[in-house]
Formats: structure tokens, C-alpha cells, sequence
């Protein structure tokens, strides 16, 4: 029973646990990349305003915003770092984007009221050792025409706040600046790279893209889950093979329920054999073991059940409890790309859990009782 409950209990704690990673992770990820994103096919877009009023026509879009991606080098302090420099309109990238909630200091309208002012992530910052008011160099992979010859095009920023999105990966990457900034840097004058453009539901996302794709065959158009697909079939993957190793759990449990029914089978031989003469029918004695397993089956899924919702739904107090007895974090934050342990208990995972275990309790229980109902009473108490 315990074994059941033990198997159970794991299967639905940790189940909610990769439904809460893929969930967050999915939130963390939506909040720095587009849902959809539309560009020319040489790079440069002309008249985006025009185009984003056209877009937002389009079934399901309901924002978007103007985009110019540059890679460069950040330096500050003798410190190099690479960086993915996003220019932006600040007051259209908050509506496609969640950089205003991701600030520290001020709001992201800020960008737009400094000249030459840069948003960097907060690992970022950290690794060029910057603080807000500070200077940073932006060095671009792009040479200019200078009287000493061809050297890389640099420019002077200044840091006028950080932001931290909860992701390693794009809180030490990414740098914003305000989209004239960034045209003059890449001179591209009034052009941009792309649009930003943010759907209703962001997992209709490929069927919107598919749409545009459709209706307008001269812009470049992709999605979220076609740049991170390998990422989530990844994730899902996992999910897949834990519920498979861990459901091993209570095969084992079902397999000491078979051992422990065949014992009890072969002790009792006598008085099984002696309710046969009494009139019991072989039926009735297979019913009999069919019982008790599924009884242990039962009460084990339902103490295992109800042990796996209460953990699962509150991991937010157990995890700290342990890192504060252990003494160190148990997923710390330059290792892992979200340092806490969400989890998210979905009825239906529930339901399959607790639907395999009783199965398995029950299955388990068919072979001892079989055993049990062709007994032959003679041979049984040949010897009493």
C-alpha cells in the first residue's frame, strides 16, 4: 500500500512540476520574443507604420511593434561581453512585450527620453561590472572610413537602467536602445528590420503566421514556435519519459502485491479448499483476492493521490524549508534557467495517474486469484 501510495504520490508531484517548468518557461520566454514576427526578405522594411496598420487587420493580431536587432560588443571598465542590441519604440514594445514589468528603476518610456540610452539586462550589467548613469561602449562588427583607415563602428551609451526577465540567457544578452538610436547605428533612416506583432493566443500563433504568410507573400514571416521548437519538444520529451520511469514505482508496488497475494494464497490453501467443499464457486473465490488487491490498490492511489496535490501545491514553502536546512540553493540561478520550482496541478494529468495505478493494482492482482479459484480441494487437504 505504501509502495502505491509512495509511486503515486511521485508521479503526480513531479508531473506538476515539468507542467509549471514548461508553463513558465513558456511565460518567461513570450515575455522577450514575439509571438509572431514579420520582416522584409533583404533585412530592411519600408513604411512600417503603414504595414502595422495592415497587420493589425489581420484575424487574431492585436499589437505591434517596430524592431532593429544589431550584434555587437558591450565594454565598460576593461570588461568585454557580446550582446544582442534590440532597438525599439517604447511605447509600442510595451504591447507586445513584457521589458516595462522587467525594469528595475524607471519605466521603459525612459529609452526614449535619453539620447543614446541603453537598457541592458541585469547579468549583463553585472558582467561589464555598470550601474545606472554609467557609460558603455557599443562596438558594432562593421567598419567605418576614419583618417587612420577602416575601424569598427563604436559608439558611447548610456545606462539608464536594468532590466531581469527571470532568464539567464536574455538577461545576459540583450541590450535595448530606442529605435532611432539603433536606425542611425545599422543607417537604415526611417526603415526597420521587422515587426513585433502580438496574437489573442499566442499557441495560435502558427495559424496567424500561416495567414499572413498568405496574404502578404513579400514579407518574411515566422513564430515562437518554430524559433524555440526543439526547446519545447524537449521539454515535452522529458515529461514523457518521467512519467514512464516513474510509473516503475508502483509496477514495483503491483508486483509486491502479486508476491504478497500468492503467499497469502498459498497459506490459506486449506481454508480455500475447504470453502469449496462448502459450496463456494471458483468465481467467487477469484472475486475474493480481486477484492483485497484492488483494496490495497485503491487505498494506496488515494493516500498517494492526496499526499502528491499537497506537495505539489506547495513546493513554493517545501523548497526553501529544504535549501534553509541543507544550507545552499537547490537550483541556483547561473545553472538553471528558472531558479525556482513552479508547478502547475492539471486535473486531467490526475486523472491518467491515478487511472494507470488502479489499472496496475488491478492487473496485478489477476494471476494470484486465478491461482487461488483452481485450487482443488482434494489435493489441498490431502495432507490437513
Amino acid at each position: 500500500m505504501l509502495g502505491v501510495a509512495l509511486g503515486v504520490a511521485a508521479l503526480v508531484t513531479v508531473i506538476s512540476v515539468m507542467n509549471g517548468y514548461e508553463v513558465e518557461l513558456r511565460s518567461r520566454i513570450l515575455g522577450v520574443v514575439s509571438h509572431v514576427t514579420v520582416s522584409g526578405w533583404d533585412g530592411r522594411l519600408d513604411g512600417w507604420q503603414a504595414r502595422r496598420e495592415r497587420l493589425m487587420e489581420v484575424e487574431e493580431v492585436n499589437a505591434g511593434a517596430p524592431f532593429i536587432e544589431l550584434q555587437g560588443m558591450l565594454s565598460a571598465n576593461g570588461r568585454t561581453s557580446g550582446a544582442m542590441i534590440r532597438g525599439i519604440e517604447p511605447a509600442l514594445e510595451a504591447t507586445v512585450s513584457e521589458f516595462p514589468s522587467y525594469m528595475q528603476n524607471l519605466p521603459l518610456s525612459a529609452l526614449a527620453e535619453t539620447p543614446f540610452g541603453v537598457v541592458l539586462g541585469v547579468e549583463l550589467a553585472n558582467t561589464l561590472g555598470v550601474l545606472p548613469g554609467e557609460k558603455v561602449t557599443l562596438m558594432l562588427p562593421k567598419l567605418g572610413i576614419s583618417p587612420i583607415g577602416a575601424v569598427p563602428r563604436m559608439k558611447r551609451f548610456t545606462v539608464i537602467d536594468v532590466f531581469q526577465a527571470g532568464m539567464r540567457e536574455y538577461d545576459s544578452s540583450i541590450a535595448l536602445v530606442n529605435l532611432g538610436d539603433a536606425a542611425r547605428l545599422a543607417r537604415l533612416d526611417d526603415q526597420v528590420q521587422g515587426l513585433r506583432l502580438s496574437v489573442v493566443e499566442p499557441l495560435r500563433a502558427p495559424a496567424v503566421t500561416q495567414r499572413i504568410a498568405t496574404e502578404y507573400p513579400d514579407l518574411a514571416v515566422t513564430d515562437w514556435t518554430r524559433q524555440h521548437r526543439n526547446f519545447f519538444r524537449a521539454v515535452r520529451t522529458e515529461k514523457t519519459m518521467m512519467f514512464l520511469i516513474l510509473t516503475l514505482i508502483v509496477a514495483v508496488a503491483a508486483f509486491n502485491i502479486v508476491s504478497a497475494l500468492v503467499m497469502l494464497v498459498t497459506d490459506k490453501q486449506s481454508d480455500i479448499a475447504i470453502l469449496r467443499t462448502m459450496g463456494a464457486r471458483p468465481r467467487g473465490i477469484l472475486a475474493l483476492f480481486v477484492l483485497q488487491g484492488a483494496t490495497i490498490g485503491v487505498i494506496g492511489t488515494l493516500i498517494g493521490t492526496g499526499a502528491g496535490i499537497a506537495l505539489a501545491t506547495n513546493l513554493d514553502v517545501v523548497v526553501p524549508w529544504i535549501e534553509s536546512l541543507l544550507g545552499f540553493d537547490v537550483f541556483p540561478a547561473d545553472v538553471y534557467y528558472i531558479a525556482d520550482l513552479p508547478s502547475e496541478l492539471r486535473s486531467s494529468d490526475v486523472l491518467t495517474i491515478v487511472g494507470v495505478s488502479l489499472s496496475l493494482c488491478l492487473l496485478a492482482t489477476l494471476y494470484p486469484a486465478w491461482r487461488g479459484a483452481r485450487l482443488d480441494p482434494a489435493q489441498a487437504l490431502r495432507h490437513e
